[in-house]
Formats: C-alpha cells, sequence, structure tokens
C-alpha cells in the first residue's frame, strides 16, 4: 500500500507537458529557477494550469532547502548541475533519474550516463529501456499518461492531416523532416510546433488551445523515425484522430493497421494512408474512435499517478 506521506520532490522544468501530468501526483515539486543555467531553469512560465503542489524556487536558494526525492530528468542536470547547486548531503538522498528519449548515438550500444546501483533509471517506454545500455542502475519503465487540456473530441471537418513537432528544422532527419517533405508533397498535412514555420509549417499553437487544434483534422501524421513515444500524438488519440506514422520505436507497440491507423517503413504505404482516411471521414471517425478509447485505457492519468506514487514510495521508503 502507498503511504499518505506527501513528500517534497526537486526536479527540473524539461518537458513541459510531462512536467504538468507529473504535476497531478499529489506530491510537492520543487523546480529551480535561474538566469544563469539555460535550460531547464526557466520555472513554471506559460499557459499550462500548474496547480499549488508546485512551487519555483531560485536555483541558488536549493542549498537551504529540504527534500525527500531528487528526480533528475537531463543529463547536465545530474553530471553538473547538481555539484554547484547542492550539498553532500543533499546529494545522498534518493535519486531517480528520468529518461525521456532513446539513445542519440548508437541505437544499442550507448552507455546511459547513470550508472549507479544505488539509483533508479526511470524509462518513458519499453523500447528505450531496451536500446540503452543501463549498467548497473536498476531500471523501471513508467508508460506515458495523458490529462488533455481541454475537453475537444475530433470532428474532422478539416480534409487534412496534422503533424505537432517542434524545432523540426533543427532537429532534421531524426524527427523525419525528410518524411515530411515527401508525405506532403502529394497529401495535405498542416505542420504545427515551435519553429515550424522555418519548415513550412503554421507556427505554434498554445497548449490550452491544442486540442481543439487537433480535432478538426481528419487525422494525425508522426513523422519521427527516431524518438520516443511523442505525446502529442498520445493526445491526439484521446482527441478522437486516427495515427499514421513510422513503424519504428515504441508506436509500433500502440497503433493496430486499420483499427487505430495505419504504420509503415514506406512512405508511400504512409500518403496511401494519409489520402484514404482523409478521402473517408467516416472511416476516419471510427478509427480514431478506437484509438480515443485505447488512449484512454493504456494512457490513463489515474495509471500513470499510481506508477509514480507507488515508485516515488518504493524509493524514499
Amino acid at each position: 500500500m502507498v503511504s499518505p506521506r506527501r513528500l517534497r520532490i526537486l526536479t527540473w522544468h524539461v518537458h513541459g507537458n510531462y512536467l504538468y501530468y507529473l504535476s497531478q501526483v499529489p506530491h510537492t515539486f520543487i523546480v529551480p529557477v535561474s538566469d544563469r543555467h539555460g535550460s531547464g531553469y526557466g520555472g513554471l512560465g506559460g499557459s499550462l494550469p500548474w496547480g499549488d503542489n508546485m512551487q519555483e524556487v531560485p536555483a541558488s536558494e536549493l542549498s537551504k532547502c529540504q527534500f525527500d526525492c531528487i528526480l533528475f530528468q537531463s543529463r547536465r542536470a545530474y553530471q553538473e548541475d547538481q555539484q554547484v547547486l547542492l550539498t553532500e548531503a543533499q546529494r545522498q538522498l534518493p535519486r531517480i533519474y528520468l529518461e525521456h528519449d532513446p539513445p542519440q548515438l548508437h541505437p544499442t550500444n550507448t552507455p546511459h550516463p547513470v550508472d549507479d546501483p544505488g539509483m533508479l533509471l526511470v524509462h518513458v517506454t519499453h523500447f528505450n529501456a531496451l536500446m540503452w545500455d543501463n549498467g548497473r542502475t536498476p531500471v523501471q519503465v513508467i508508460e506515458h499518461g495523458v490529462k488533455l487540456l481541454g475537453e475537444a473530441r475530433w470532428t474532422g471537418e478539416r480534409a487534412a492531416a496534422i503533424a505537432v513537432v517542434n524545432e523540426l528544422a533543427r532537429r532534421g532527419r531524426r524527427l523525419g523532416a525528410d518524411v515530411l517533405d515527401t508525405v506532403r508533397r502529394e497529401v495535405p498535412v498542416d505542420l504545427v510546433g515551435m519553429d515550424s514555420i522555418a519548415s513550412g509549417g503554421l507556427g505554434e499553437i498554445d497548449n490550452l488551445a491544442l486540442p481543439a487544434f487537433m480535432a478538426r483534422y481528419r487525422v494525425y501524421f508522426h513523422p519521427a523515425r527516431w524518438t520516443s513515444l511523442g505525446l502529442s500524438a498520445i493526445e491526439a488519440m484521446m482527441v478522437g484522430l486516427p495515427v499514421v506514422g513510422l513503424a519504428s520505436t515504441e508506436l509500433s507497440t500502440v497503433i493496430r493497421n486499420g483499427t487505430h491507423g495505419y504504420l509503415a517503413t514506406d512512405p508511400k504505404q504512409l500518403i496511401e494512408a494519409i489520402a484514404h482516411l482523409v478521402s473517408d471521414p467516416a472511416e476516419a471517425a471510427r478509427q480514431g474512435a478506437a484509438a480515443r478509447k485505447l488512449a484512454n485505457e493504456r494512457f490513463s492519468i489515474r495509471r500513470f499517478v499510481a506508477d509514480w506514487l507507488e515508485t516515488f514510495d518504493r524509493v524514499t521508503r
């Protein structure tokens, strides 16, 4: 049984939507803020509806704070920042490293930066856990949990696909910039996300507005060839969009062809699948409803919260 203790957990603001979903866990999360330390120290700005269990603390004050657990979410915070910002006693607290991505160097032979039998390494997909060389560190998988930021439901009046990718121009082939270009030469695909205008997209859509924005499209297109399981794809499924994408990484365990959308490794087949769903809104609605049901079952925020509650309790007990 999970302890009712309310823990104080130090973590960093690395992935906004993920941190918002994590904040549904009924513990107190302390997020450092600093103008000097760069990524991860921007605080809780933006439009996400943060709860009162989220607290900002100047990074320079962390050494004076009391924590029950440290949740690292980046290599820099783990390898460098903790040495500067935390006391020796704080660095001996129960520690978890939350890894959001598959390895970026060699797909199977990359050692994870954490190699510590006294820590816990949490992966967000089984694929990521499989591909990393996790060394001596105990490993657990906690799959995503999603709580939609709006009550949007698929309407599909726009006869096109939508893709949501941040900074696609910078991230290039890994996130499928070339695949997207190939596909949208043949079928209509709108791109949104941070800096998407640089890739011929429509720009960034506010987090709160994105579910309703996606709901107007017939299908969600996921062009990434090497990534984690994108939260935007799960969010699209929860709205009721079928998903068409590459049959790589964890997505291949989620989408069943002809039921929730279509996956393939041949872009020609992706083009055919998008064209079919765009031209047949009734079929898009049927597959989207199945995708929504699956997402609500597999990526329930209740299951996600329960998994994290159990994990924090076990690590700090």
